[in-house]
C-alpha cells in the first residue's frame, strides 16, 4: 500500500476516534489517570448544554435602522421583508417578478473658486433620476434623466463671476440613460435544463453610461450594445470576462458630440491568484474630421502585504494627419494606499506620468480631464465646477498625498489631500495645492459635504494662489 493510502486510512481512523470518543452527545473520554474527563452538562430534560436551542429568538432590531424605501415602490418591496409575489412564466420558461423602483441623487452645492484671474461664487443644482422596472434576478430595464442640466452647463444662481448676476435655466427633460440587460441563458433556460450548455451570455442595450480603466480609455454614456462572456477559466486563472462593445451614437469626443462617430471595443478582466489584470481596446471611427483613434489600455490590482496597489498604463494614438479629437500620448499611474494600524482610517499615495497629448475615446462632458480620479485635488464637483489643479493630461507628472479619516460615532469623515503637478513642457504650468473634505450622514437620506482648498499655480500672469470653498447637501432616495 501507498504512503497515501496509509495518510488516508490513518486519517479515516483518527476521525472516527474523535467521533466516538469526543463527539457523542454524553460520552466521556478516558484521561490519563484512568476516570472519566470532558464530561458535558445536562440539563434536566436530559439534553446536552451544547445543544442548539429550539427557541425562537427574533433579531434585535431596536438599534436598526427601517429600510428606507424608495419613493417609487410597486411589486415586490426592494431589500424588503415578505411574501414575495410568484411572477409568472415566459414561453421560454425564464419566471419573472417584475417590480419598479425609483431612485437617484439630488445636489445641491453653493461654491466659490477664485483661481488667479477671476472670482466665481454660485449656487448650483443637480438631479440624476432613474426607474427600475426589475423583472427578474438578471433582466432589468433602466430609463434615467438629469432635468438640471444639459451638455455640462447646469442650472444655476450665479452671485459674482464672469457672468452677469442671474439665474439661469439648464432645464433638460431629455432621456439621458435608457436601457435593457439580462442574461440570453437565464431568458432561455429551456435551451439548457441542465445548465451545461454555454448559453450564458450577458448584454445590454441602450442609452447606458459605460466606464473603463476608471475613465482613462471610455467614461461616457453610449448608445451601444455589449455583449458579455464571463466564467470563462484559462488555465492559471479564476475567472477571464470578454466584452465585446459597439456604439454608434451619443460620443463625445473633447466634451463634445461626435455624431459621425462610431465606437467599438475589445475588453476583458482577468482573475489571476494575486492579481486582476484589466485589458482593453476602443477603435473610434469618424468622418466629422475629429480623427480616426485607437486607446488602449492595461491594468493590474492586487495586494502586497497589507498594501492596496494599482498600476496602469494606457495609450492613444490618432490614426489620420490631422485630428482634433484624436491625440497621440500615454499614461502612466500609481495608486498605493493601505489601512494605519489599529484604525479604520485609509492612506493613500497616487503618481502619474502623462506623455504628450492623450485622449480618451470618449469622455461626457461636464466630467474634467481624465486625470480626475487620481485624487479630489483633481477632481471637480461634478456639478460643472472644477478641482483647485488642472485635470487634463498632457505632458506632466504628479503626485497626491491623502490620509481619509472615519468617525463610525459621528457617521462622518474627513479626507486631507496635499496633491502637486509639473509641467514637462514650457506650456504646461506647475501647481500645488492642498484640499480638505469633510462628509457628514444625517438620518438615512441626507450627506452634508464641506470642501476648502487653497494653492499656488505658476500662472504666467495675474495672482499665483488660488482657493476655493464648497457646501453641498447630498440627497439619496
Amino acid at each position: 500500500m501507498s504512503i497515501r493510502s496509509w495518510a488516508a486510512v490513518l486519517s479515516a481512523f483518527l476521525l472516527g476516534v474523535g467521533s466516538a470518543g469526543w463527539a457523542s452527545e454524553g460520552s466521556a473520554t478516558p484521561t490519563a489517570g484512568g476516570g472519566s474527563g470532558g464530561e458535558k452538562e445536562h440539563h434536566a430534560d436530559g439534553h446536552s448544554s451544547s445543544r442548539i436551542t429550539d427557541e425562537v429568538i427574533p433579531l434585535d432590531l431596536e438599534n436598526f435602522p427601517e429600510r428606507p424605501r424608495p419613493p417609487i415602490e410597486l411589486g415586490n418591496h426592494f431589500l424588503g421583508t415578505g411574501t414575495l409575489w410568484p411572477g409568472f412564466e415566459l414561453p421560454t420558461g425564464a419566471v419573472w417578478q417584475p417590480a419598479l423602483f425609483a431612485f437617484g441623487t439630488w445636489r445641491n452645492a453653493v461654491q466659490t473658486l477664485d483661481d488667479g484671474f477671476d472670482t466665481r461664487t454660485e449656487f448650483r443644482t443637480r438631479m440624476d433620476l432613474f426607474l427600475n422596472l426589475q423583472l427578474s434576478g438578471s433582466e432589468r430595464i433602466i430609463i434615467g434623466v438629469r432635468p438640471f442640466d444639459e451638455d455640462g452647463a447646469f442650472t444655476r444662481y450665479v452671485f459674482d463671476g464672469p457672468e452677469d448676476s442671474d439665474f439661469y435655466d439648464e432645464l433638460d427633460l431629455g432621456i439621458e440613460s435608457l436601457f435593457f440587460e439580462g442574461d440570453f441563458g437565464e431568458i432561455f433556460p429551456n435551451l439548457s435544463r441542465d445548465d451545461f450548455r454555454r448559453t450564458d451570455y450577458g448584454f445590454s442595450v441602450g442609452r447606458q453610461s459605460l466606464i473603463f480603466q476608471e475613465g482613462f480609455v471610455l467614461g461616457d454614456a453610449l448608445d451601444s450594445l455589449g455583449v458579455t462572456r464571463n466564467t470563462l477559466l484559462p488555465k492559471g486563472t479564476s475567472n477571464f470576462r470578454v466584452t465585446y462593445l459597439g456604439a454608434w451614437d451619443s460620443i463625445h469626443r473633447n466634451g463634445v458630440e461626435d455624431e459621425d462617430a462610431q465606437l467599438f471595443g475589445l475588453l476583458t478582466s482577468t482573475d489571476f491568484r494575486r492579481s486582476t489584470v484589466d485589458v482593453d481596446a476602443v477603435y473610434v471611427q469618424s468622418d466629422a474630421g475629429l480623427g480616426d483613434q485607437i486607446v488602449v489600455g492595461a491594468s493590474a490590482v492586487q495586494r502586497f502585504g497589507h498594501i492596496n496597489t494599482t498600476f496602469r498604463l494606457v495609450g492613444s494614438a490618432g490614426l489620420d494627419d490631422f485630428a482634433g479629437a484624436a491625440g497621440d500620448g500615454g499614461i502612466f499611474t500609481s495608486e498605493v494606499s493601505w489601512t494605519p494600524h489599529h484604525t479604520d482610517n485609509h492612506a493613500y499615495i497616487n503618481a502619474f506620468v502623462a506623455v504628450d497629448d492623450f485622449s480618451p475615446a470618449a469622455r461626457a462632458p461636464g466630467t474634467g480631464g481624465v486625470l480626475s480620479g487620481m485624487g479630489i485635488g483633481f477632481s471637480g464637483s461634478g456639478l460643472g465646477f472644477p478641482g483647485p489643479l488642472d485635470s487634463s493630461s498632457r505632458d506632466v507628472v504628479g503626485a497626491v498625498f491623502g490620509y481619509q479619516k472615519i468617525a463610525h460615532d459621528l457617521r462622518s469623515q474627513w479626507v486631507f489631500e496635499v496633491a502637486s503637478r509639473i509641467g514637462l513642457d514650457d506650456a504646461v504650468t506647475d501647481s500645488v495645492a492642498a484640499t480638505v473634505r469633510w462628509q457628514r450622514a444625517l438620518r438615512k437620506h441626507y450627506v452634508v459635504v464641506l470642501d476648502g482648498f487653497g494653492g499656488w499655480v505658476d500662472s504666467g500672469g495675474g495672482d499665483d494662489t488660488l482657493y476655493g470653498a464648497r457646501l453641498e447637501l447630498l440627497t439619496k432616495f
